[in-house]
């Protein structure tokens, strides 16, 4: 049997959710419903707030602008998942999109924008960068939506690394070697948090890479023979760090 209904349509919504309970939805989400899909009083759906689990609702009331949800069973119990940041340089419009909805997928815990000196983009749109995690959990069966956090500088994150979360350096100009191996040794020293580091269009700088090795815990991997856009680099990245420290490994 699937673990996952693909069939029906998933929701992320705020308030609490238990049995027998009602949740009104509005704006785009009613928009969804009932004009896009047409749905009906009677038809189903999923909702997950990310952390009451899963549960299966029916449309009891439409309204002009809004519906009414009945919840009437839970299907799956609230997941965890690694503690895996994904640290990364903000990239432009949909490539940005695009690490976003693949982190998401992959399970990050935390995204983090990183402000380097060769990023190409000073102000995000962290509206639009959570509303992306949604809808990317909302579509793949992910009922743990990871945490947005505002851009900071470099050297201002550096400076506040953690002794107990491991910074996985991905760069460009590292010796190729064998990653996995690499990812080993460190988890061979009990770490069991992670955090992925991946730079903008440019690299970093001679500088960035010298601050990156000063870190508490961090080891410095290449990603293969060909150099990634930033974006590919970030899936390649969160891959290898999910089949040695998350739950790719179970």
């Amino acid at each position: 049997m699937a673990r996952y209904d693909f069939t029906a349509t998933r929701l992320f919504v705020a308030p609490d959710l238990c049995a027998d309970a009602r949740v009104t939805i509005d704006g785009g989400q009613a928009n969804l419903l009932l004009n896009v899909l047409r749905l009906k009083a009677g038809d189903g759906v999923l909702l997950f707030n990310g952390r009451d689990g899963e549960w299966r609702a029916e449309i009891e009331e439409v309204k002009k602008r809004a519906a009414v949800l009945k919840i009437v069973a839970h299907t799956r119990p609230q997941e965890g998942g690694p503690d895996i940041d994904c640290c990364f340089a903000p990239l432009k419009h949909a490539r940005l999109d695009y690490v976003v909805q693949k982190a998401v997928e992959m399970g990050a815990a935390r995204l983090r924008p990183v402000i380097t000196r060769r990023t190409q983009v000073a102000r995000l749109n962290l509206d639009r960068m959570r509303a992306n995690a949604i809808e990317a959990a909302e579509q793949c069966g992910v009922l743990r939506v990871p945490d947005v956090e505002a851009e900071v500088p470099f050297e201002r994150m550096i400076a506040a690394w953690p002794t107990d979360r491991l910074l996985v350096f991905c760069d460009e100009s590292a010796g190729i070697a064998d990653p996995l191996a690499a990812l080993r040794a460190a988890a061979g020293d009990g770490i069991e948090r992670a955090a992925l580091l991946i730079g903008p269009e440019g690299g970093f700088d001679e500088k960035e890479r010298a601050l990156a090795l000063q870190a508490p815990r961090v080891v410095r991997l290449s990603l293969g023979p060909r150099i990634l856009r930033a974006d590919t680099a970030a899936v390649a990245g969160m891959a290898l760090i999910q089949s040695i420290f998350g739950d790719w490994r179970n």
